[in-house]
């Protein structure tokens, strides 16, 4: 049996085939995979809120290089979400580490997202920049070495940042949950 119908080949390049299989998508660049992974993590957030039968509503960013994710409600409601907190923040690190890897289960890598509950995070940072910018100062008056209380990463990481914004060094020195900052002392000269 032979086929009367009339195909009409063309000679396709490398490049255009290559092109013909590629999907007309945007470019996952690291700002689409932290809006990704922020769309995860809220989704995740979510089902969580509804299971606990809490109200609130996620907020979605890129900060710094990460994803950051809130959960916010109404300021007449921020006491209905300290469940998520807890006394210390204890429960938002461990929530925040099972949001991270509810991410990497969907998407394959490890995820450095930030997670905030009702601003618990954005104030604790204020107070430690507070905290840090009087160990600072200590230092420099006192030509010492400065140590502060134990500290989770989050904190640590809050302090470094502003003890490296004027221009001293800081170490983390101990081993959780005692790991601390010191405020090096700025060298004589």
């Amino acid at each position: 049996m032979t086929n009367d119908t009339n195909q009409v080949e063309t000679a396709v390049s490398p490049a255009d085939a290559v092109a013909e299989a590629t999907p007309v998508t945007d470019e996952v660049g690291p700002s689409n995979r932290l809006e990704e992974e922020g769309e995860i993590a809220a989704d995740y957030l979510e089902e969580l809120l509804d299971i606990a039968d809490l109200d609130g509503d996620i907020d979605i960013d890129v900060d710094h290089g990460r994803a950051a994710v809130e959960i916010v409600t109404d300021s007449a409601d921020a006491n209905s979400l300290k469940p998520l907190i807890g006394d210390e923040g204890e429960v938002l690190d461990a929530l925040q580490e099972l949001t991270r890897l509810a991410v990497q289960a969907k998407t394959g890598e490890r995820s450095r997202l930030m997670l905030d509950v009702a601003g618990h995070r954005q104030a604790r940072k204020v107070e430690l920049t507070a905290i840090a910018q009087e160990a600072i100062d200590r230092a420099r008056a006192e030509g010492a070495d400065v140590s502060l209380p134990a500290m989770n990463p989050f904190e640590r990481k809050v302090v470094h940042d502003a003890v490296a914004a004027a221009s001293l060094i800081s170490d983390s020195e101990g081993v959780e949950p005692k790991r601390h900052v010191v405020v090096r002392a700025p060298a004589a000269g």
